[in-house]
């Protein structure tokens, strides 16, 4: 029954990690839309989820800016 929960997040998975963002605020907000969403699914603080997949996402596309799309 839990996996069924979180299907819909899976089933976006896929475009959280390919919308990487343009300029440091767009990665940051896509970022942090993806750890809330992370957060959501496994139960875990949204605030705290925004803030370590803003600056996650924001940090990955600094270092690999190749890889963003």
């Amino acid at each position: 029954m839990q996996f069924r929960k979180s299907l819909p997040f899976f089933l976006c998975l896929p475009v959280f990690l390919a919308a990487c963002g343009d300029t440091v605020p767009e990665q940051a907000l896509f970022g942090g839309a993806a750890g809330t969403g992370a957060a959501a699914v496994v139960g875990g603080s949204l605030l705290t989820g925004a803030a370590v997949g803003a600056a996650g996402n924001v940090a990955f596309c600094q270092v690999y800016p190749d890889k963003c799309l």
